[in-house]
């Protein structure tokens, strides 16, 4: 099946369900406490954080769950041992209620992604 286009940020946004438009906006005060400069957008059929035009963090969203990415979540430190996936480059963190979000270890693998 075809990956789904969107023409901006909030239409992703608005097409997800409402149990997963709760979760996404508290990952997205996360992301955008940590980097209020970088803008949304949407890569790949997912919401996305980039900067300067680089991809660097994104949220995709499943029935059960929304996954907090990292493009380059390989070469990020993950002492809590949330980072799961085990491609040449991306990680995620599967946030399935508001229980699953650690805001202090998002914010540090965030954090890592803006050097």
């Amino acid at each position: 099946m075809p990956m789904k286009a969107y023409a901006s940020y909030a239409e992703w946004k608005k097409d997800q369900s409402p149990r997963n438009r709760r979760l996404i906006g508290a990952l997205e005060r996360i992301v955008e406490g940590v980097a209020p400069d970088w803008q949304r957008s949407v890569k790949w059929g997912q919401g996305s954080w980039v900067d300067e035009g680089k991809p660097k963090v994104y949220l995709h969203a499943e029935p059960d769950h929304v996954q907090l990415g990292f493009y380059v979540g390989a070469k990020l430190k993950d002492p809590s041992k949330l980072l799961a996936g085990s491609g040449k480059y991306v990680r995620h963190v599967k946030v399935r209620t508001p229980k699953d979000i650690d805001a202090e270890a998002f914010e540090a693998l965030i954090e890592q992604v803006r050097r």
